[in-house]
């Protein structure tokens, strides 16, 4: 971070360690992203493209919060939540869908 952003950080209230920090976080979180979706692109396996399926549902959701503490607003937090919980139940269709081949019984 340069010193006038630093200050402005400090000023605003926020830690210029936790801006830094934020960016970092959103930085490996998209890298992670975009390697999880060669993972679903490329897999060899079913179970390897649900897994990378996943990965990208987390790491989405850990952007939004990321976002959320970077912009301050709280609105973010809720989409993350209301992501995790359908990423939960899209991995468990998706994993009953691999064993069973049905999701409804």
């Amino acid at each position: 971070m340069t010193g006038v952003t630093a200050v402005v950080a400090e000023s605003a209230g926020t830690p210029a360690f936790l801006e830094t920090a934020v960016l970092v976080g959103l930085v490996v979180s998209a890298t992670v992203t975009l390697v999880a979706g060669y993972r679903v692109i490329r897999g060899p396996t079913t179970p390897d493209r649900v897994v990378g399926l996943d990965t990208i549902g987390t790491n989405v959701v850990a952007i939004a919060v990321l976002f959320a503490i970077q912009s301050g607003s709280g609105f973010f937090v809720d989409v993350a939540l209301v992501l995790a919980i359908i990423g939960f139940i899209s991995t468990i269709a998706v994993a009953r869908y691999v064993t069973d081949g049905d999701i409804i019984e």
